[in-house]
């Protein structure tokens, strides 16, 4: 028997962890001279008020559902994949070769390509550390780390010897031809009479992304393959027992969620950039993790948890920029979100699970 409703798993945990956050990010910016609520309200303005600041809001937020996504799948095999900055950065790749040196007649073939080498790129990155714990019992944690720090130097070699124009200083290639570049939501939402998302990055990628929580969603949920994952995560044991091949689920689990984090280098390289940069993630791989504890490894949680993270990205930009709060407090306040989201959640629940254990009681007595 469950020690609480789902509701409360999936609803209540994540909102009261993030009230406390958010009472103390307030008393931090309150000890620094700063009125919190000025604070939250330039943030709201600056996210959500005006269609620029959705645009955003959006464009981040869509990093950050491939990254949750990315996260949740090897999760769900009780895998934690931790190299989804190193696998993004690797799908930057797939997408600079496959808009460079493939002659695009349309923006939406090139998505199509892109997007495919993008996922086999991050999938062939998450290859190796998932090979390594399925057959020589190396910890994917550390590999998968190990892997970012690779990843980034591979392509920063290759930028700087391979891709780099003749005469460039900054390690970046080319600009993308210009059939390849994604429309913009400006591009696909604005008219002469009303404006809309402008100058901001959010492109069709979103509905990319939306598309990978569908995805996602029927893998886990509707597929024999999916519950072979979720059981396996379970107890592996029992999944030996009923015949399933640790070796090809850890595998396969990891191919999936290395795929995934490829594809946000659609959003960042193909969609915003036009051209591939070195540091191009951001630390979008890292905030996966994040997205996907509080979305609860559910597709539609992640999507929640991404949007909220990209309201602090754009929400802090505007407090960096119209007020004296130091940019570093900023990433406090994101990882005090972080912290109580993911690494503090026991403390949250524990309390929650002896009040409904005690309601049980108390019912179930009368």
């Amino acid at each position: 028997m469950d020690k609480m409703p789902k509701w409360a798993d999936a609803i209540l945990v994540p909102l009261i962890s993030l009230l406390l956050a958010a009472i103390l990010s307030a008393l931090v910016i309150l000890a620094i001279g700063e009125d919190p609520r000025a604070a939250f309200k330039l943030m709201v303005d600056g996210a959500l008020m005006r269609s620029a600041g959705w645009g955003y809001t959006l464009y981040y937020a869509t990093n950050f559902i491939f990254t949750g996504l990315a996260v949740s799948v090897a999760f769900h095999a009780r895998m934690f994949n931790i190299g989804g900055e190193g696998q993004a950065m690797l799908g930057g790749l797939g997408v600079a070769l496959a808009c460079l040196f493939i002659p695009w007649p349309h923006w939406t073939l090139a998505l199509l390509g892109s997007a495919t080498l993008a996922a086999l790129f991050g999938a062939a990155w998450a290859f190796i550390p998932a090979y390594l714990q399925a057959k020589r019992g190396s910890h994917v944690v550390i590999t998968t780390i190990m892997f970012n720090y690779i990843a980034f130097s591979v392509l920063g070699y290759i930028l700087v010897n391979v891709l780099r124009p003749p005469g460039a200083g900054d390690p970046a290639s080319v600009r993308f031809p210009e059939a390849t570049n994604l429309p913009t939501f400006q591009d696909m939402f604005s008219t002469t009479a009303n404006p809309m998302f402008r100058s901001a990055p959010a492109n069709v990628t979103f509905f990319l992304a939306l598309a990978a929580c569908v995805f996602v969603y029927y893998l886990i949920w509707r597929t024999r393959l999916g519950y072979e994952i979720r059981h396996f995560g379970h107890s592996q044991t029992a999944a030996l027992y009923a015949g399933t091949s640790g070796v090809r689920i850890t595998v396969i689990a990891m191919l999936i969620s290395g795929a995934l984090a490829g594809l946000m280098a659609v959003n960042t390289t193909q969609g915003e950039a036009e051209r591939l940069i070195l540091n191009s993630t951001e630390g979008a791989g890292f905030i996966g993790i994040a997205v996907a504890l509080m979305g609860r490894n559910h597709p539609f949680g992640v999507l929640l948890a991404a949007l909220l993270f990209g309201f602090l990205y754009q929400g802090g930009a505007e407090l960096a920029l119209w007020t004296n709060i130091p940019s570093q407090l900023i990433i406090v306040i994101q990882a005090l979100v972080i912290l109580f989201t993911g690494a503090l959640d026991n403390m949250v629940r524990m309390p929650l699970e002896k009040l409904f254990l005690a309601l049980r009681k108390n019912k179930e007595a009368l």
